[in-house]
């Protein structure tokens, strides 16, 4: 018998259940058990449910092939033969807060990719390189929800990895303003280029909802947890645009920046290739060895070179300079479906198991 966790992946047709799907495929921790989708996907083969829409690189693992799909909203009988699982339901938010809410009363941890938990107060959302200590808060969410092993943990927004890790890093310099302006790739939409042909050669300067999470989740990234809640912090102050561009894969960011304290730029750029956390310390398998580099050539990072960077989870900043109006601009650039999604939520799995939130029924 496999002595690796069983997940069920909910939602498991959709871009972000697919890469989770491929990540787990050789996972040395978790293994998938459990395919659950909508009522009408419920009872094919999930190879019959992705056929001509499997978006991924990789061919689907051969153990998920004929794994048959289960109605995600027949909570009990998805949660019965696994140890937690990892959601990118495709619901209304409150439909979502809902259905996340039944699976943790099941006694099953739910790591989520959705946004519609990030501002519950007692669920944590973790960027597991910056804010592990906010997993504490569970211990709280648990006694409200009346289970001894069911929790909810979520990761943030896609977007704000290319950005939110460098002013981490610059924490002592104590970052008080921020304007950032983010070129999202499709995939975040959970689409190609086949499925949305117009956005070959197009630029569109608005998504939906995307610039308040911009804007807001980094401060609950770097708040803390005071009765039983995730505070956020107060500072900086982030404004934000965000942009579709005609990329498949990574979300890049030009950000700048004022500080309270004055920096020069050799003490930022080492302070980012220096930046380590807990998944490092603990070798966690998804952890990127490195997760922050500096790159010094002019035009980096660049999509098409560096956004696989560490596997995809890790983030590449550049173009470090002084500004005329704020202090230092530069450029991030993460992947939206790696780092800033399954792979981020994969992480965070990892982190929750080795600090003993996640275990075996």
């Amino acid at each position: 018998m496999s002595e690796k966790l069983r997940v069920a992946i909910l939602g498991a047709t959709g871009m972000v259940g697919q890469r989770f799907i491929d990540i787990l495929g050789d996972h040395p921790w978790f293994e998938t058990a459990v395919v659950a989708a909508s009522p009408r996907s419920a009872g094919k083969t999930y190879e019959e449910a992705v056929e001509g829409r499997w978006k991924m690189d990789r061919p689907i693992p051969d153990a998920v092939k004929k794994l048959q799909l289960k109605n995600v909203e027949e909570v009990e009988e998805v949660a019965k033969d696994v140890d937690f699982v990892l959601s990118a339901v495709a619901m209304s938010k409150d439909e979502i807060k809902d259905i996340e809410e039944r699976y943790a009363r099941t006694e099953t941890p739910v790591v989520s990719n959705n946004s519609a938990h990030r501002w519950t107060p007692d669920v944590p959302m973790i960027i597991p390189e910056i804010n592990p200590e906010h997993a504490e808060v569970i211990d709280f969410q648990r006694k409200r929800l009346g289970t001894s092993r069911g929790f909810i943990a979520v990761k943030p927004n896609c977007s704000i990895q290319s950005y939110t890790p460098a002013l981490t890093a610059w924490k002592k310099f104590g970052p008080k303003e921020m304007v950032a302006t983010t070129y999202q790739a499709i995939s975040g939409a959970g689409k190609n280029f086949d499925e949305w042909p117009e956005m070959v050669g197009n630029v569109i300067p608005f998504i939906s909802g995307e610039e308040e999470k911009s804007e807001k989740e980094p401060l609950r990234i770097w708040g803390h947890i005071e009765n039983g809640e995730i505070v956020p912090a107060q500072a900086p102050v982030i404004t934000c645009q965000c942009i579709r561009i005609p990329v498949l894969y990574g979300h890049t960011a030009a950000c700048f920046v004022r500080f309270e304290q004055k920096a020069t730029k050799e003490e930022l750029v080492e302070l980012l290739n220096s930046y380590s956390g807990k998944p490092q310390e603990l070798q966690l398998p998804s952890a990127p060895k490195q997760f922050i580099r500096y790159m010094e050539e002019d035009n980096r990072p660049q999509v098409a070179l560096d956004v696989n960077y560490e596997g995809g989870m890790g983030v590449s900043i550049g173009r470090l300079r002084e500004d005329t109006v704020y202090d230092w601009k530069f450029v991030g650039l993460s992947h939206n479906t790696l780092r800033g999604a399954a792979g981020g939520a994969v992480e965070c799995a990892e982190l929750l198991h080795a600090l003993h939130y996640i275990e075996r029924k």
